[in-house]
């Protein structure tokens, strides 16, 4: 059945990825109107997320970020299907770092690098910075059920040269990494909620206190490495740009929790500048203990 599924959709896929960009847009338009206006996907959760997240603002600026950010959202999922057959030369052309001299300048240091970002803006397209790199890039990210989506998904993450973890190896991966001398740059999606039941650490997110993920921080300092904050922007459809902001260079020095705060003040601030580029669509705040 898995088979049957990925060799119906893959066609649509494909011929969604060759489209050029301005007929793309134009698709991203239509499925829009049946994700927002017909299907209605998750409406609820969303509006429930910004009441919680941005209760100063009215209910008519909200549903002005509401609009906005489901065609956000549709246009990054055709961008990423976009992915499969774009060149190198359009995406460097619309994905572009501000400051990657710094970057490198981390490497210079001769240790692992974690990358922290947020679910915002191009996430996605972020690791197209593998390809300016001299280190190893892996990503953790969580396998599809269906293994042909799955090595799609793997496919076209690998076409950035970037190696794909799932978030049940992603320690075992960096040990061993660690252990042979591997240096490499690891990047984590860390804004995503637990489970109240398994969390550590709770934290202020957007004032409401919420248990948040803190393994981003535990391997940064059980390796060692020098840790970066990744601000992402769009600049209009379907150009990008991120900035490299510097966290620490000496985790183990830095109090237990405290570079996970700061990565959450950090994302904080970049929603508040422009909140309809952010993933309202997850449940971030589903485990609040204000609500």
């Amino acid at each position: 059945m898995q088979l049957l599924v990925f060799l119906l959709v893959y066609p649509v896929l494909w011929c969604i990825s060759i489209l050029p960009f301005r007929l793309l847009y134009f698709v991203s338009d239509c499925i829009y109107v049946l994700v927002y206006h017909i299907i209605g996907y998750r409406k609820k959760v969303v509006r429930q997320n910004l009441a919680l997240a941005l209760p100063h603002l009215s209910d008519k600026e909200r549903l002005v970020i509401e609009k906005k950010s489901y065609h956000h959202l549709v246009d990054g999922f055709l961008e990423m299907i976009k992915t499969m057959t774009i060149s190198d030369k359009e995406i460097n052309k619309r994905f572009k770092f501000t400051n990657m001299e710094l970057y490198h300048e981390y490497e210079a240091k001769g240790k692992s690098i974690a990358i922290f970002c947020a679910h915002y803006s191009s996430y996605e397209w972020l690791l197209i910075m593998n390809k300016h790199i001299k280190f190893k890039g892996f990503g953790i990210y969580k396998t599809i059920r269906n293994k042909y989506f799955d090595k799609l998904v793997r496919d076209i993450r690998g076409k950035f040269d970037a190696t794909l973890i799932d978030t049940k190896e992603t320690t075992k991966v960096m040990i061993d990494n660690h252990k042979k001398g591997v240096l490499g740059v690891y990047g984590f999606a860390a804004d995503q909620s637990p489970k109240a039941s398994k969390a550590f650490h709770w934290t202020k997110f957007m004032g409401i206190e919420v248990p948040v993920h803190t393994g981003a921080e535990m391997l940064a300092k059980r390796m060692d490495m020098n840790v970066l904050f990744v601000k992402g922007e769009k600049l209009g459809r379907g150009m990008y740009q991120a900035t490299f902001v510097p966290m620490v260079d000496n985790p183990k020095e830095v109090p237990n929790y405290e570079l996970t705060d700061m990565f959450f003040k950090m994302v904080e601030q970049q929603i508040l500048e422009k909140p309809e580029y952010y993933l309202w669509t997850h449940k971030r705040w589903k485990h609040a203990k204000d609500s």
